[in-house]
């Protein structure tokens, strides 16, 4: 396992991060997901990335047992807040303050631990002043409960804003987590040349669009029993973007690159996106331990000038490239 530095920081994160969105306490068994915690840990991941919002704070709770008893020194936990949790009352959702300090000790608890290595803003608040926001984490990083800060899915000029608070406030905020593959490049027109600008590095989800680019979804063809495009629980939803014919017949078409590079299909679109400097670590997730293992074999791998070419060949036609797409990530309003 390699590993690379978060932002303009010395803080260091494992190039694979072991995420449990969409699987710990709502799509895999609290055994299985303790498997798979207990593989990212045998190949050398050290960084876990979860949120209070993922299955309603149960993801926190199950990332929590399966890290108990490891030495804390040696782990990098992240989580998020924002998103609606418990009862969903008025007050459990955004970045105001009071929902920051309460969501805070909640993850704490859950997570069984005293503090986080990154704390972040899951989206942007549109219905609180970012400097209530960004004043409520400087006040979680003196007093030790956070150590850095980091956002997800903001704008150029939201991070641009928020960049700038934290410097008054005395504070690094130092990594953005948006989605990046292959197929999903919204991020390289702008953001990610103001995030290099700024000192920002990206931590980057859905580098496997959903799973559709390790080629198990084929033109044409029903998606395999229990896959993700069956879950109606959230993964058939999340992934749809993705299942036409044409996107799934232009991945067929990577099979032969991958093989002849000697990579499976999900280690060539993790290994993809590593190859970008700006992204610091690829977040995996997974239902069984070989998964695990087969994606974090991306790490160090780099890939040729040629391959690439030859990637952006053959997707180019369905690449999502707009940088429009981050703004309609986050709510304008809570209710959203």
């Amino acid at each position: 396992m390699q590993f690379r530095y978060l932002g303009d920081s010395g803080f260091k994160i494992s190039e694979i991060t072991y995420g449990n969105w969409l699987t710990h306490g709502s799509q895999v068994e609290n055994e299985q997901a303790q498997a798979c915690v207990r593989a990212a840990l045998d190949v050398g991941i050290s960084t876990f990335d979860t949120a209070d919002v993922y299955a309603n704070t149960q993801a926190e709770t199950v990332l929590g047992e399966a890290l108990k008893g490891e030495r804390r020194e040696s782990l990098e936990i992240l989580t998020k807040v924002f998103g609606p949790t418990g009862p969903k009352g008025h007050n459990d959702v955004g970045l105001s303050r009071k929902h920051i300090m309460e969501s805070i000790n909640g993850s704490l608890t859950r997570l069984q631990t005293d503090y986080l290595d990154l704390y972040q803003c899951h989206r942007y608040d549109y219905e609180t002043p970012l400097e209530e926001t960004m004043q409520a984490f400087a006040d979680l990083v003196r007093v030790g409960k956070v150590l850095y800060i980091g956002v997800s899915e903001w704008t150029a000029e939201q991070l641009r804003d928020g960049h700038a608070l934290a410097q008054q406030l005395g504070f690094q905020l130092i990594a953005n987590q948006p989605q990046y593959s292959m197929l999903w490049r919204v991020i390289e027109g702008v953001i990610v040349p103001t995030c290099i600008e700024l000192g920002i590095s990206q931590v980057v989800f859905s580098p496997l669009a959903q799973g559709v680019l390790t080629g198990k979804y084929r033109p044409g063809e029903q998606p395999p029993a229990g896959s993700r495009a069956t879950d109606e629980k959230g993964g058939a939803n999340m992934i749809k973007r993705w299942m036409s014919n044409d996107v799934l017949e232009r991945v067929q078409q990577l099979v032969p690159l991958a093989e002849e590079a000697g990579l499976s299909m999900a280690q060539l679109a993790v290994a993809w996106a590593l190859q970008n400097d700006n992204v610091a670590s690829a977040i995996i997730g997974a239902s069984r331990p070989e998964q695990v293992h087969d994606n974090a074999a991306a790490s160090g791998v780099k890939l040729d000038a040629d391959l690439l070419i030859k990637i952006d060949d053959v997707l180019d036609p369905v690449v999502e490239r707009d940088p429009a797409r981050t703004s309609r990530s986050s709510p304008k309003t809570r209710e959203a």
